[in-house]
């Protein structure tokens, strides 16, 4: 069927077959439609929607439409999982989770992402690391992955290309928004990297894109029924993004602190309960553990122990950062001037904004406002006080870190503008909202 009577039948309300799907997809992978084609398309899934049966056709054509890595051919044996989060403010789960499943005796190939809007990416946290490369090929990625039990990289240029092309003109159209093109977005490049089982982090909250709890559960119900359908066991957790998730926000700041979740050292309950919750699904997803209560024992064994810290080691130095980043955390970039940001008035910390504290890092210089611009991996926000906590003039609501002091200053400004404090702190949700299975 020619693209233009695809598009057709999407915008007159008709539900597309799998053939047709894949018919599309083939053709906006090897250049067959223009970029009007791609965008008319991407405009009739926002508008008209598709059904789990057409979401999952589209992704596994668009998995299908690049490199689909077999781990049992790469001399893989055993569980490959993985996990994925919607992203938020001090989001650095993935740092510790990789490593903490692999010591459980899981592979975990993950394929992360730069920072997106408001929020920090996984891969710019790890190019904090002095050396860490996040853009090797696909055979030093299945070496680590062997070898160590988990690899954090860069989605390659040959591992769902149709997805690539897609989000281009999905983000100049104004299309992202669409759960079925959101849903098949993610799970291509998931499936595309191999992955037997996947857990799911949808946070939610004023720090996340779904910023009400009815949006994160539609994209939860989707990306877990288009999972499932897709022949890939998936669980996933609806989290709460209404205030920074652990302690540190900013590219290395995040990598210390998930530095010293590793080490056993003391760490921010919320962080440490949101990865365990995810590990334990993915674990019992993966069939190594028979339910979630063996598999938390397991993985908070692996915890302590030092397992995972050693894991995360091994990863770093096989992808070019140093032989030891636990000796050698000194190494990690510093901002030159750090300063304490105290409240005019003293009480608790009551509600805090998280978009505003997210664009409050890309304005220190943390994040980027092009797609082509370096990013400063000092800056960022420390000690970050949690909701309920006192601040006053022996408590700061947090630490600035920043290149200079103006900037210092401009930011302890979008923090104090960020942040309400009262008398009393309203309820505090749990980091765990919902279960979606």
């Amino acid at each position: 069927m020619l693209p233009q009577e695809i598009i057709r039948r999407k915008r007159d309300g008709h539900t597309l077959s799998a053939e047709q799907v894949g018919e599309f997809v083939a053709a906006l992978t090897d250049g067959r439609i223009s970029e009007g084609q791609v965008a008319a398309f991407a405009m009739t899934v926002f508008l008209r929607g598709m059904t789990t049966e057409e979401t999952v056709a589209l992704t596994l054509a668009m998995r299908d439409s690049g490199t689909v890595l077999d781990w049992r051919a790469l001399g893989v044996d055993g569980p490959v999982v993985d996990k994925h989060s919607t992203g938020g403010i001090g989001d650095k789960v993935s740092l510790i989770l990789g490593p903490l499943l692999a010591a459980c005796g899981a592979f975990v190939p993950m394929i992360s992402g730069r920072g997106l809007g408001h929020s920090g990416g996984t891969l710019d946290k790890l190019e904090s690391i002095p050396g860490y490369r996040v853009d090797v090929d696909e055979a030093i990625f299945a070496r680590v992955v062997r070898e160590v039990g988990c690899a954090i990289i860069g989605q390659t240029k040959n591992l769902a290309p149709a997805d690539r092309r897609l989000y281009a003109v999905r983000d100049v159209t104004a299309t992202v928004e669409s759960l079925p093109l959101i849903t098949a977005s993610i799970l291509s490049k998931k499936f595309a990297e191999g992955t037997h089982a996947l857990a799911m982090d949808v946070k939610v909250g004023n720090g996340a894109f779904m910023p009400d709890i009815g949006s994160a559960r539609a994209l939860a119900n989707s990306i877990v029924a288009v999972a499932n359908g897709a022949g890939v066991p998936t669980v996933a957790l609806i989290t709460d993004m209404d205030q920074v998730l652990g302690r540190e926000v900013g590219n290395a700041l995040e990598v210390a602190e998930a530095l010293a979740v590793l080490a056993g050292e003391s760490c921010e309950p919320r962080l440490v309960d949101v990865t365990l919750a995810l590990t334990a699904e993915a674990l019992v997803l993966g069939g190594i553990a028979n339910d979630l209560a063996a598999a938390l024992a397991l993985a908070r064994e692996k915890l302590a122990d030092g397992s995972a810290a050693e894991k995360f080691a091994r990863m770093v130095f096989a992808l070019g950062g140093p032989a030891d980043i636990f000796a050698n955390r000194q190494d990690l970039p510093r901002a030159p001037v750090v300063r304490p940001v105290f409240c005019p008035h003293p009480g608790v910390l009551a509600g805090v904004d998280g978009r505003a504290i997210g664009l409050a890092v890309i304005g220190l210089g943390g994040g980027r406002t092009r797609a082509d611009q370096g990013i400063d991996s000092r800056v960022g926000f420390s000690a970050f006080a949690s909701l309920g906590e006192p601040v006053d003039a022996a408590h700061p609501i947090c630490f600035v870190h920043a290149a200079d002091a103006a900037a210092a200053e401009r930011a302890a400004t979008a923090m104090l503008d960020a942040v309400t404090v009262a008398d009393m702190a309203p309820p505090v949700a749990p980091v765990v909202r919902e279960r979606i299975a």
